[in-house]
Protein backbone atom coordinates (compact mmCIF):
# COMPACT_ATOMS: atom_id res chain seq x y z
CA UNK A 1 0.00 0.00 0.00
CA UNK A 2 1.62 3.31 -1.09
CA UNK A 3 2.16 5.91 2.09
CA UNK A 4 -0.71 8.55 2.48
CA UNK A 5 1.23 11.55 2.00
CA UNK A 6 4.68 11.99 1.70
CA UNK A 7 5.89 16.07 1.68
CA UNK A 8 8.90 18.33 1.13
CA UNK A 9 7.91 21.40 3.90
CA UNK A 10 9.33 24.86 2.72
CA UNK A 11 10.41 26.39 6.12
CA UNK A 12 10.87 29.51 6.27
CA UNK A 13 12.51 30.83 9.93
CA UNK A 14 13.29 34.67 10.59
CA UNK A 15 15.57 35.63 12.93
CA UNK A 16 15.78 38.69 15.28
CA UNK A 17 18.69 40.27 13.01
CA UNK A 18 16.49 39.94 9.77
CA UNK A 19 18.20 37.58 8.25
CA UNK A 20 16.03 34.15 7.16
CA UNK A 21 17.06 30.80 6.44
CA UNK A 22 14.90 28.36 4.30
CA UNK A 23 15.34 24.53 4.92
CA UNK A 24 13.34 21.52 3.45
CA UNK A 25 11.87 19.09 5.71
CA UNK A 26 11.67 15.32 4.45
CA UNK A 27 8.46 14.81 6.25
CA UNK A 28 6.44 10.95 5.20
CA UNK A 29 2.71 10.05 6.51
CA UNK A 30 3.12 6.50 5.93
CA UNK A 31 1.33 4.00 8.35
CA UNK A 32 2.57 1.15 6.81
CA UNK A 33 6.07 1.67 9.54
CA UNK A 34 7.87 4.26 7.53
CA UNK A 35 5.97 7.73 9.07
CA UNK A 36 8.32 10.81 9.31
CA UNK A 37 8.68 13.77 11.44
CA UNK A 38 9.99 17.06 10.77
CA UNK A 39 13.07 17.36 12.88
CA UNK A 40 12.59 19.48 15.89
CA UNK A 41 14.86 20.63 18.97
CA UNK A 42 14.21 20.18 22.65
CA UNK A 43 14.65 23.62 23.26
CA UNK A 44 12.48 24.50 20.45
CA UNK A 45 9.67 22.40 22.51
CA UNK A 46 9.96 24.64 25.16
CA UNK A 47 10.28 28.07 23.96
CA UNK A 48 7.22 27.55 21.76
CA UNK A 49 4.87 26.55 24.81
CA UNK A 50 7.30 29.59 27.12
CA UNK A 51 6.82 32.27 24.75
CA UNK A 52 2.99 31.91 24.23
CA UNK A 53 2.29 31.50 27.88
CA UNK A 54 4.21 34.00 29.21
CA UNK A 55 2.89 36.50 26.44
CA UNK A 56 -0.57 36.06 27.48
CA UNK A 57 0.13 36.71 31.15
CA UNK A 58 2.04 39.36 30.13
CA UNK A 59 -0.91 40.83 27.86
CA UNK A 60 -3.63 39.88 30.52
CA UNK A 61 -2.34 41.64 33.57
CA UNK A 62 -4.96 44.32 32.76
CA UNK A 63 -7.75 42.69 31.55
CA UNK A 64 -11.59 43.47 30.36
CA UNK A 65 -13.37 40.95 32.46
CA UNK A 66 -11.99 37.71 33.93
CA UNK A 67 -14.20 34.76 34.44
CA UNK A 68 -13.49 32.38 37.26
CA UNK A 69 -14.15 28.83 37.15
CA UNK A 70 -14.82 27.04 33.43
CA UNK A 71 -17.69 25.24 34.37
CA UNK A 72 -21.09 25.40 32.65
CA UNK A 73 -22.37 28.86 33.44
CA UNK A 74 -18.53 30.38 33.46
CA UNK A 75 -18.45 29.24 29.89
CA UNK A 76 -21.60 30.26 29.03
CA UNK A 77 -20.87 33.45 29.84
CA UNK A 78 -17.92 33.33 28.31
CA UNK A 79 -19.22 32.25 24.83
CA UNK A 80 -21.71 35.01 25.12
CA UNK A 81 -19.38 37.45 26.04
CA UNK A 82 -16.69 36.77 23.56
CA UNK A 83 -19.27 36.43 20.59
CA UNK A 84 -21.04 39.74 21.50
CA UNK A 85 -17.65 41.69 22.37
CA UNK A 86 -14.89 41.19 20.34
CA UNK A 87 -13.08 43.69 21.86
CA UNK A 88 -13.01 42.59 25.04
CA UNK A 89 -10.07 40.81 26.48
CA UNK A 90 -11.69 37.83 28.31
CA UNK A 91 -9.58 35.94 30.90
CA UNK A 92 -10.88 32.63 32.10
CA UNK A 93 -9.00 31.08 35.41
CA UNK A 94 -9.54 27.25 36.01
CA UNK A 95 -8.52 25.79 38.74
CA UNK A 96 -8.40 22.31 37.42
CA UNK A 97 -6.44 21.00 34.90
CA UNK A 98 -9.14 20.21 33.16
CA UNK A 99 -11.95 22.89 31.98
CA UNK A 100 -15.95 21.83 32.32
CA UNK A 101 -16.61 21.92 36.28
CA UNK A 102 -19.34 19.54 36.33
CA UNK A 103 -20.55 19.46 32.75
CA UNK A 104 -18.53 16.32 31.75
CA UNK A 105 -21.46 13.95 33.99
CA UNK A 106 -25.36 14.57 33.98
CA UNK A 107 -25.80 13.07 37.67
CA UNK A 108 -24.61 10.32 39.74
CA UNK A 109 -22.35 9.39 37.27
CA UNK A 110 -24.65 8.90 34.57
CA UNK A 111 -24.32 10.59 30.38
CA UNK A 112 -27.22 12.19 29.61
CA UNK A 113 -27.75 15.89 29.97
CA UNK A 114 -31.08 17.22 31.07
CA UNK A 115 -31.56 20.67 29.90
CA UNK A 116 -35.23 22.70 30.40
CA UNK A 117 -36.69 24.73 28.07
CA UNK A 118 -35.82 27.55 26.81
CA UNK A 119 -32.30 27.43 27.62
CA UNK A 120 -32.48 24.74 24.57
CA UNK A 121 -31.83 27.60 22.22
CA UNK A 122 -28.61 28.02 23.54
CA UNK A 123 -27.90 24.33 22.47
CA UNK A 124 -28.90 25.43 18.83
CA UNK A 125 -26.79 28.53 18.73
CA UNK A 126 -23.47 26.18 19.42
CA UNK A 127 -24.92 23.11 17.30
CA UNK A 128 -25.48 20.40 19.77
CA UNK A 129 -28.05 17.97 18.87
CA UNK A 130 -30.32 16.83 21.33
CA UNK A 131 -33.59 14.94 21.99
CA UNK A 132 -36.85 17.02 22.27
CA UNK A 133 -39.25 15.97 25.51
CA UNK A 134 -41.69 18.98 25.22
CA UNK A 135 -40.79 20.31 28.58
CA UNK A 136 -37.31 20.02 28.37
CA UNK A 137 -34.13 18.47 26.10
CA UNK A 138 -31.99 16.07 26.66
CA UNK A 139 -27.86 15.80 25.42
CA UNK A 140 -26.83 12.42 24.81
CA UNK A 141 -23.62 13.00 26.60
CA UNK A 142 -22.73 15.74 28.76
CA UNK A 143 -19.27 16.02 27.42
CA UNK A 144 -21.19 17.00 24.01
CA UNK A 145 -21.91 19.74 25.19
CA UNK A 146 -19.15 20.94 27.53
CA UNK A 147 -16.60 19.94 24.46
CA UNK A 148 -18.16 21.65 22.34
CA UNK A 149 -18.95 24.88 24.28
CA UNK A 150 -15.16 24.86 24.96
CA UNK A 151 -14.19 24.15 21.67
CA UNK A 152 -15.92 27.22 20.41
CA UNK A 153 -15.30 29.55 23.20
CA UNK A 154 -11.27 28.68 23.19
CA UNK A 155 -11.54 29.54 19.26
CA UNK A 156 -12.40 32.94 20.63
CA UNK A 157 -9.12 35.49 19.62
CA UNK A 158 -10.16 37.50 22.55
CA UNK A 159 -10.16 34.74 25.12
CA UNK A 160 -7.53 33.43 26.91
CA UNK A 161 -7.66 30.70 29.73
CA UNK A 162 -5.15 29.94 32.06
CA UNK A 163 -6.20 26.72 33.96
CA UNK A 164 -4.85 24.56 36.59
CA UNK A 165 -4.55 28.38 37.69
CA UNK A 166 -6.35 29.51 41.75
CA UNK A 167 -7.58 32.38 42.41
CA UNK A 168 -6.38 32.88 46.03
CA UNK A 169 -8.08 36.21 46.95
CA UNK A 170 -9.59 39.04 45.43
CA UNK A 171 -8.30 42.72 44.63
CA UNK A 172 -10.38 45.15 46.72
CA UNK A 173 -9.69 48.84 46.36
CA UNK A 174 -11.47 52.12 47.11
CA UNK A 175 -12.82 53.40 43.69
CA UNK A 176 -13.24 56.89 42.93
CA UNK A 177 -16.77 57.27 44.95
CA UNK A 178 -15.08 55.62 48.15
CA UNK A 179 -16.55 52.65 47.91
CA UNK A 180 -15.18 49.16 47.99
CA UNK A 181 -14.48 47.36 44.89
CA UNK A 182 -13.53 44.38 43.43
CA UNK A 183 -10.75 45.12 41.17
CA UNK A 184 -8.55 42.01 40.29
CA UNK A 185 -8.21 38.45 40.91
CA UNK A 186 -5.17 37.54 42.80
CA UNK A 187 -3.46 34.18 41.41
CA UNK A 188 -1.27 31.19 41.97
CA UNK A 189 -1.09 27.95 40.05
CA UNK A 190 -2.92 25.33 41.56
CA UNK A 191 -0.35 23.21 42.49
CA UNK A 192 1.38 26.11 44.25
CA UNK A 193 -2.00 27.22 46.33
CA UNK A 194 -2.38 23.46 47.50
CA UNK A 195 0.90 23.64 49.11
CA UNK A 196 0.98 26.87 50.99
CA UNK A 197 0.91 24.97 54.19
CA UNK A 198 3.88 22.64 53.35
CA UNK A 199 6.32 25.35 51.39
CA UNK A 200 7.94 28.49 52.48
CA UNK A 201 6.27 31.50 51.17
CA UNK A 202 4.78 31.26 47.91
CA UNK A 203 3.55 34.55 47.04
CA UNK A 204 0.90 34.83 44.40
CA UNK A 205 0.16 37.26 40.80
CA UNK A 206 -2.20 39.40 40.11
CA UNK A 207 -4.94 39.97 37.29
CA UNK A 208 -6.23 43.88 37.42
CA UNK A 209 -10.09 44.06 35.80
CA UNK A 210 -12.96 46.29 35.93
CA UNK A 211 -15.30 43.32 36.02
CA UNK A 212 -14.98 40.42 37.57
CA UNK A 213 -17.05 37.46 36.96
CA UNK A 214 -17.13 34.17 39.28
CA UNK A 215 -18.54 31.25 38.66
CA UNK A 216 -16.92 28.49 40.83
CA UNK A 217 -19.98 26.47 41.75
CA UNK A 218 -21.69 25.35 45.28
CA UNK A 219 -19.38 24.57 48.47
CA UNK A 220 -16.72 22.54 48.20
CA UNK A 221 -12.49 22.58 48.06
CA UNK A 222 -12.69 25.43 45.87
CA UNK A 223 -16.04 26.02 45.19
CA UNK A 224 -18.10 29.52 46.17
CA UNK A 225 -14.71 30.90 46.93
CA UNK A 226 -15.94 34.66 45.92
CA UNK A 227 -18.89 34.04 48.00
CA UNK A 228 -16.84 33.03 50.79
CA UNK A 229 -14.15 35.62 50.26
CA UNK A 230 -17.07 38.28 50.96
CA UNK A 231 -17.57 37.10 54.15
CA UNK A 232 -14.39 36.79 55.16
CA UNK A 233 -13.41 40.85 53.51
CA UNK A 234 -16.25 41.98 55.38
CA UNK A 235 -18.03 42.78 52.42
CA UNK A 236 -21.27 40.23 53.06
CA UNK A 237 -22.39 39.92 56.31
CA UNK A 238 -23.02 36.03 55.88
CA UNK A 239 -23.77 33.20 53.34
CA UNK A 240 -27.41 32.74 52.31
CA UNK A 241 -26.22 29.01 52.47
CA UNK A 242 -27.62 26.84 49.80
CA UNK A 243 -31.39 25.37 50.29
CA UNK A 244 -32.72 21.53 49.34
CA UNK A 245 -33.34 20.56 46.04
CA UNK A 246 -36.03 21.92 44.30
CA UNK A 247 -35.76 22.58 40.25
CA UNK A 248 -38.68 24.48 39.93
CA UNK A 249 -37.65 27.17 42.62
CA UNK A 250 -34.01 26.81 41.83
CA UNK A 251 -33.29 27.56 38.44
CA UNK A 252 -35.07 30.78 37.59
CA UNK A 253 -33.74 31.96 40.92
CA UNK A 254 -30.09 31.03 39.67
CA UNK A 255 -30.79 32.69 36.33
CA UNK A 256 -33.47 36.10 37.73
CA UNK A 257 -30.80 36.25 40.71
CA UNK A 258 -27.65 36.63 38.37
CA UNK A 259 -25.96 40.13 39.11
CA UNK A 260 -23.55 42.67 40.42
CA UNK A 261 -23.35 41.18 44.19
CA UNK A 262 -20.97 43.74 45.11
CA UNK A 263 -18.99 46.67 42.67
CA UNK A 264 -17.25 44.84 40.24
CA UNK A 265 -17.91 41.39 41.13
CA UNK A 266 -20.91 39.79 39.36
CA UNK A 267 -22.21 35.77 40.84
CA UNK A 268 -23.23 33.07 38.75
CA UNK A 269 -24.22 29.79 38.46
CA UNK A 270 -24.40 27.41 41.97
CA UNK A 271 -21.96 30.15 43.54
CA UNK A 272 -24.69 32.30 43.89
CA UNK A 273 -26.92 29.72 45.74
CA UNK A 274 -24.65 30.13 48.32
CA UNK A 275 -24.58 33.74 48.31
CA UNK A 276 -28.35 34.13 48.35
CA UNK A 277 -29.55 31.02 50.17
CA UNK A 278 -31.53 29.77 47.08
CA UNK A 279 -32.42 25.86 46.02
CA UNK A 280 -30.23 23.77 44.21
CA UNK A 281 -31.18 22.01 41.31
CA UNK A 282 -29.68 19.08 41.26
CA UNK A 283 -28.77 17.21 37.58
CA UNK A 284 -30.62 19.93 35.32
CA UNK A 285 -28.55 22.54 33.44
CA UNK A 286 -31.12 25.40 32.02
CA UNK A 287 -30.40 27.52 34.58
CA UNK A 288 -26.27 27.46 34.45
CA UNK A 289 -26.84 28.35 30.45
CA UNK A 290 -29.07 31.00 31.46
CA UNK A 291 -27.10 32.31 34.48
CA UNK A 292 -24.06 32.41 31.96
CA UNK A 293 -25.80 34.51 29.32
CA UNK A 294 -27.30 37.09 32.18
CA UNK A 295 -23.52 37.38 33.82
CA UNK A 296 -22.20 38.38 29.94
CA UNK A 297 -25.38 40.89 29.73
CA UNK A 298 -25.05 42.33 33.42
CA UNK A 299 -21.02 42.23 32.48
CA UNK A 300 -21.26 44.55 29.28
CA UNK A 301 -23.90 46.66 31.06
CA UNK A 302 -21.27 47.32 33.84
CA UNK A 303 -18.37 48.06 30.82
CA UNK A 304 -20.57 50.44 28.89
CA UNK A 305 -21.22 52.90 31.54
CA UNK A 306 -17.83 52.86 33.42
CA UNK A 307 -14.80 54.99 32.91
CA UNK A 308 -12.10 52.73 32.73
CA UNK A 309 -8.12 53.55 32.66
CA UNK A 310 -5.45 50.48 32.54
CA UNK A 311 -8.06 48.33 34.22
CA UNK A 312 -9.44 50.01 36.43
CA UNK A 313 -12.63 52.06 37.04
CA UNK A 314 -11.83 55.85 37.57
CA UNK A 315 -15.38 57.05 36.67
CA UNK A 316 -18.82 57.06 35.41
CA UNK A 317 -19.62 57.23 31.54
CA UNK A 318 -21.81 60.79 31.04
CA UNK A 319 -23.92 61.36 28.26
Amino acid sequence: MAPVATTQDQNQTTYANGNSVSAKYDILEDYQGNYRFAPIEEAQVSRAMIKRYFTSMYERAVSDVVIVGAGSAGLSCAYTLASSRPDLKITIIEANVAPGGGAWLGGQLMTPMVIRKPADRFLREIGVDYEDEGNFVVVKHAALFTSTLLSKVLAFPNVVMMNATAVEDLIVVNDFEGKQRVAGVVTNWTLVALNHDTQSCMDPNTITAPVIISATGHDGPMGAFSAKRLVSAGLLKELGNMRGLDMNRAEPAIVNGTREVTPGLILTGMELSEHDGSNRMGPTFGAMIGSGVKAAKEAIHILDVAEVVNGKVVGKVTA
